[in-house]
């Protein structure tokens, strides 16, 4: 299979089996002059289902991309189907939260990516959803009614959190799972409180949108926020990343995250993919409404860790990134 070929696979299954379109539906695919050609594809497979296909391009894009969603609350009010195909995500903005709270299907499909291939052309967008909703309902079974969790690694990562009354759920591609929203991640997702997050974390995988950590990094955590960061090359360009926000709530650890796709690999290219990586674990910062979160900020990225222990209530779910659930091996 060349690589248009790809393209076009990739297209064909966020429409055909992710969203579902019906052919009484108005889709609404946001993207930017720099993703205009993967759109362009996603509306062609879409109009082979319905005659009502818009592309909404933003003019500003990049990590400050919400800023325009936050401040226009209803303009997706007039579509059934939403697709997020900008480089950064928009699903944690005011009008994705309205969109999705009036039984709008929304797909958070950001297609960032640092190879220099469209998203749409990897392979990890091909894993079973199927399969893997059934995965994450077995381990939702036993983690939903946790209340802490800890998490260490090899490497020196020790850290802790509180998901007390908090929701897990999980995302696998498809709306329909999603009851209505989505994301292309292939995870379990906590939206943690806010405020409980202590300890130390060795980042070893992905800085998310930057890409690979080539060497790790000591982050501490103090009530919540980074409070330090390890002062060596990639201590600099995390730094750095958070400092580009001029936003202090950039520093909240608002999500925890499993990874749960068997075909991700944590090669730095692409950050959904990264944080789907079956055997990671990553915070996500930032605004986490959308995950039933209460945190507010200008935008929502992650930090992607490899081979980690976790623990729910002491229970060790998870063991050098192989989960230790007996029903899961299926």
């Amino acid at each position: 299979m060349n690589y248009q070929e790809k393209v076009e696979r990739g297209a064909s299954i966020v429409i055909k089996d992710w969203m579902k379109l019906k052919s009484n539906e108005k889709l609404c695919i946001v993207t930017s002059n720099k993703h205009y050609s993967e759109a362009e594809e996603l509306k062609k497979f879409a109009e082979e289902i319905t005659n009502h296909v818009a592309i909404m391009l933003v003019k500003d894009e990049g990590k400050y991309v919400g800023v325009f969603f936050d401040e226009n609350e209803k303009i997706f009010d007039v579509y059934d189907a939403i697709i997020g195909a900008t480089d950064y995500s928009i699903v944690t903005t005011k009008s994705a939260d309205r969109a999705i709270k009036k039984g709008k299907k929304f797909l958070s499909l950001p297609l960032s990516t640092n190879n220099g291939m469209s998203m749409l052309a990897f392979d990890f967008l091909t894993v079973d959803t199927e399969l893997s909703r059934i995965k994450a309902q077995i381990l939702l079974k036993y983690i939903e009614k946790s209340s802490k969790i800890t998490v260490t690694t090899a490497l020196g990562t020790h850290l802790e959190f509180s998901m007390k009354r908090r929701k897990p759920g999980f995302f696998n591609g498809t709306v329909k799972d999603g009851k209505g929203y989505a994301s292309a991640s292939v995870e379990v997702y906590i939206p943690i409180v806010e405020t409980k997050t202590n300890g130390t974390l060795i980042l070893d995988g992905s800085f998310g949108y930057i890409g690979k950590v080539e060497k790790p990094v000591r982050v501490e955590f103090k009530d919540g926020r980074i409070v330090s960061i390890e002062d060596n090359e990639s201590g600099h360009i995390l730094d750095q990343h958070l400092k580009d926000y001029q936003d202090e709530n950039m520093y909240v650890a608002a999500e925890f995250g499993i990874g749960l796709n068997p075909i991700s690999k944590c090669n730095g290219d692409c950050y959904i993919e990264d944080e789907s990586v079956y055997g990671t674990f990553h915070i996500g910062f930032g605004r986490n409404h959308a995950l039933g979160g209460k945190h507010e900020a200008k935008s929502h990225f992650d930090l992607v860790t490899c081979k980690p222990n976790i623990y729910f209530d002491n229970r060790l779910i998870m063991e050098e990134g192989e989960i230790t659930i007996p029903e899961f091996r299926i």
